[in-house]
């Protein structure tokens, strides 16, 4: 005789805080104090918390009831900022995703070839929740590729094609593990995170679908960055020998990155965003995309500045946490 046993559905006392979606920080908080480990960020950990605690079941990681508002769906300055924003992030997320198969092919240990498997497959999945919703927003599926080359084909060769570059030079051609997750940690998502966060909260009043992709995204990011500096610590105080050579390898990645347009990016981005936001002021209300301060009152270069300063508070937090203080 089979005994079968029933498996209902998980309870939120079961789901971590950091990776439930009602009660995960901020990106940008949790960024800054999270401390997690790879063995306790586990497969048996991501199957628990991921599917139930920040997806809720849905593989965009939005709830069913949220729909695409009918501005957004017109031609206009907001549709193409939103769709330009998520364009680019699946690419991006896409050459994360197939990058971070190195880490999972050189992990010294199965605990790390473990959780970068499930970052593998969030990165995977943030970038198949933002064309998708590029989908929502009416793109032809059968068009979606080409869209989405017109939309951020251009930045991604001037900005995401070096980054990709340097990071498989490291993790393809070097086999270097460590070298690999402070990349990823510190050179890349280190600094675009902030830049997702700040995405997440000027779309809740004009997209809430898209604010609530970015923010399962979001809560996913938390735990790759903090997993990630757990993993840096750890051997810097196993090999303090090689501190010199991770202070050089970020050295050259931090010289990368100032010689790349993201802040022009960024930049018109917003000052699309910007155009739309005039448009649909009465939607901002008073809205506040941080405390004290109405999204409706900022600027585009405003925003660009606040993001860049998140991206460097929380560099120099992941660095500090890691042990790589300057």
């Amino acid at each position: 005789m089979t005994t079968s046993i029933a498996h209902g559905p998980a309870r939120t006392s079961e789901i971590p805080a950091e990776a439930d979606r009602n009660r995960a920080p901020n990106l940008l908080d949790g960024a800054l104090h999270a401390d997690l480990t790879p063995e306790g960020c586990d497969l048996g950990y991501w199957f628990r918390a991921v599917p139930e605690g920040t997806l809720a079941g849905d593989p965009m990681g939005r709830t069913p009831d949220v729909t695409v508002p009918d501005h957004m769906l017109r031609e206009g300055p907001l549709r193409q900022a939103v769709m330009q924003e998520l364009a680019f992030r699946s690419m991006a997320e896409e050459k994360a995703a197939r990058a971070i198969s190195y880490l999972v092919a050189h992990a010294p240990d199965l605990a790390g070839m473990d959780f970068y498997t499930t970052q593998l497959m969030d990165e995977a999945r943030h970038a198949y929740a933002f064309r998708s919703h590029l989908l929502e927003l009416g793109v032809q599926e059968r068009e979606l590729e080409t869209v989405m080359e017109d939309l951020a084909g251009a930045d991604r060769d001037a900005i995401l094609a070096p980054l990709e570059e340097f990071g498989l030079r490291v993790l393809r051609d070097e086999r270097d593990y460590i070298g690999g997750v402070i990349t990823l940690t510190v050179l890349v998502e280190g600094v675009l995170a902030p830049t997702a966060e700040l995405s997440e909260r000027k779309w809740w009043p004009f997209d809430p679908a898209a604010a609530q992709i970015e923010r399962a995204a979001g809560i996913d990011e938390i735990r790759h960055l903090s997993v990630g500096t757990t993993v840096v610590r750890r051997h810097l105080e196993r090999h303090p020998e090689d501190r010199e050579r991770i202070g050089e390898l970020i050295a050259r990645g931090t010289g990368l990155w100032s010689g790349l347009p993201v802040q022009e990016l960024t930049l018109r981005r917003e000052q699309l965003y910007q155009q739309g936001l005039e448009e649909h002021r009465d939607l901002a209300g008073a809205y506040e995309v941080r405390p004290g301060r109405r999204l409706a009152d900022t600027t585009a270069e405003e925003r660009m500045l606040t993001a860049a300063e998140w991206a460097r508070n929380t560099q120099r937090a992941r660095l500090a946490d890691m042990g790589l203080a300057p």
